[in-house]
């Protein structure tokens, strides 16, 4: 007998598909299209380092605890890089997270009771399946084009389902999402804001890529176009953010702007979590976005991974053709690929390994019924020529697998 009685969703835990593929990393010249990582070589460390010098100039005060909610100095600059983003909010509209994936773990923590239903677009983050699973949740898939989450697709599923099923969530991530690298265009965002309100249920928007665009044309959040249909009344939008992927995923620091019943309870339960996310990356956060570099910082990255980005779809479309279909992202740090039905998924990873470049199995971004035959590639962390080998040995990846 043990003495260890697991809770159902630790009785045969599932570890993340993306971290289980560290080992094929640290093998000699693999070159990997599979984690999501920002490019180090884009971390502004002189910028930051002056930053924690002045954090540290404050004494032991980023040393000690600190308030649940997240320091003024924080918060005042978080709302402000919101309402640059479209969104009316104030400091006090905000509670800072250690980064965006502990907000979302809030949410389901105040919102969802196992057998409850939550949708998500489809393929979707696999972390943020592995934490609806944890939570009990009973998962409805949406799907995506190339405009971002289907939301007619949506509104048909919503209409045809008992009102005892309808979810009490859904999850979306509109700008540049992750994996597929879609942008939802202004309609749709809109469509999706009128069905929370008619169907009563929270969208939960994660918006970690907005500020990587390669243009300027973005739309506004999805919570700004519910201020604009609710007004003053209670939105229905939780907005996710992150300095992970612009700043430097280290500092762990992200946020939550939602209305303040929300906020009250994700607060208490974030007490029971993590007391505070850590001042001193809070302090580190704040003199940097004080700083003013952070806008050149992200122009830089924008930049540079619309390089690498093209590098990788042009050079797959010039040497693969056919063989591939993807839609060419207008930012972030994803493409997500299909792939002829003639091609074996598995012979193609080994294949790709063997030839030491990585990439993630699309299998892993499904609730359920995946497709087999597609694949998640990430632009951001190689440079252009590493970008350019990794197609020459995805092509002949793909010609071992035919």
């Amino acid at each position: 007998m043990s003495f260890f009685q697991f809770t159902p969703a630790f009785a045969n835990p599932q570890g993340s598909p993306i971290r289980e593929l560290f080992p094929y990393l640290s093998r000699p010249g693999m070159i990997s299209l599979a984690g999501g990582y920002p490019s180090p070589s884009l971390f502004d460390q002189e910028g930051l380092a002056a930053a924690a010098a002045q954090a540290m100039a404050t004494g032991a005060t980023a040393l000690q605890y600190g308030a649940t909610e997240g320091s003024p100095a924080l918060r005042e600059q978080l709302a402000a890089q919101c309402q640059a983003r479209g969104i009316r909010c104030s400091a006090g509209d905000v509670l800072v997270t250690t980064g965006s994936q502990q907000g979302f773990d809030l949410l389901l923590r105040v919102l969802i009771q196992p057998g409850d239903t939550v949708c998500v677009e489809t393929p979707a983050y696999p972390a943020t399946l592995a934490a609806l699973r944890q939570a009990g949740a009973r998962i409805l898939s949406t799907p995506v084009d190339g405009d971002g989450l289907d939301v007619e697709a949506l509104a048909a599923m919503l209409a045809a389902l008992p009102v005892a099923e309808r979810p009490k969530l859904l999850y979306t991530v509109p700008n540049f999402s992750n994996p597929c690298g879609t942008l939802l265009v202004q309609q749709r965002r809109e469509r999706l804001v009128q069905l929370a309100l008619q169907y009563g249920f929270v969208v939960v928007e994660d918006d970690p890529y907005g500020e990587l665009a390669f243009t300027d044309a973005r739309p506004a959040p999805v919570y700004a176009a519910a201020q604009q249909q609710v007004g003053e009344g209670e939105n229905p939008v939780v907005y996710l953010s992150s300095l992970s992927k612009t700043v430097a995923p280290g500092l762990r620091v992200g946020w939550m702007v939602a209305d303040p019943a929300v906020l009250r309870r994700c607060t208490v339960a974030k007490q029971t979590n993590d007391l505070c996310t850590s001042p001193l990356a809070q302090a580190v956060a704040a003199s940097y976005l004080q700083s003013g570099r952070y806008g050149q910082a992200v122009a830089k990255a924008c930049a540079e991974y619309l390089r690498r980005m093209l590098a990788l779809t042009q050079g797959l479309k010039a040497r693969l053709g056919d063989l591939v279909q993807f839609v060419q992202p207008a930012g972030g740090m994803f493409v997500w690929m299909t792939f002829d039905a003639r091609i074996d998924p598995q012979k193609l990873f080994d294949a790709a390994v063997a030839a030491h470049v990585i990439f993630v199995p699309g299998k892993a971004f499904y609730a359920d019924n995946a497709n087999l035959h597609s694949m998640r590639l990430s632009f951001a962390a190689p440079d252009v020529a590493q970008i350019g080998q990794a197609v020459d040995r995805l092509t002949e990846a793909f010609d071992k697998a035919k």
